[in-house]
């Protein structure tokens, strides 16, 4: 019986240990910003299974189609108007006045910044909405020709598409890992 007992106690150190060992690499990964890994290891611990879909297996050419498309079909008509255009010998001044109907005024990106509300976390380029808030009149000249050239070119910078996942508790006191929901700072 003391056999039992003392091989009873060994698997129990064993199994707490590792218990500890886990929690620190969690740990370690989210002081790390690795969000890939973390979520890997709490869908392993709670045993998570992903819904069954026709996208499951898909490949990395699909993936890259779908992050480089855009829905700016406007853009894209008046890019073809101004090549048919440019066949048929029309002067470029011309069709300058048919530009992209999507435009957006220095005046609305700086009313944008100064609506920001202070109080949300900084996304990945860890900037403050306060910074945004407060350099409002600085700002906006440089991110309106941005967002212009990005609407014109229909092309969205790869840097606006990142964002830092973050596990925030459902309850005060989370008890699993179930009671974290991930958030998404872009």
């Amino acid at each position: 019986m003391d056999s039992y007992k003392a091989a009873s106690y060994n698997v129990r150190k064993v199994v707490k240990e590792a218990k500890q060992h886990y929690g620190r690499k969690l740990e370690s990964q989210l002081q790390q910003r690795d969000s890939r890994s973390l979520w890997q290891g709490l869908r392993t611990i709670t045993n998570y299974k992903a819904p069954t879909c026709g996208m499951s297996n898909a490949d990395a050419s699909l993936v890259d189609e779908l992050n480089t498309y855009t829905r700016f079909e406007a853009a894209a008509i008046n890019a073809n108007a101004k090549a048919k255009a440019n066949a048929n010998g029309c002067r470029q001044e011309e069709n300058a006045n048919t530009g992209n109907a999507f435009i957006i005024s220095e005046h609305d990106v700086r009313r944008a910044f100064r609506r920001v509300n202070t109080r949300k976390a900084a996304g990945p380029d860890r900037i403050s909405g306060r910074v945004l808030k407060s350099c409002a009149d600085q700002l906006a000249p440089v991110f309106t020709e941005i967002f212009n050239l990005s609407l014109t070119q229909s092309v969205i910078p790869t840097c606006f598409k990142e964002s830092i996942i973050v596990p925030v508790p459902k309850k005060t006191h989370p008890a699993s890992l179930n009671d974290y929901r991930p958030v998404a700072l872009t």
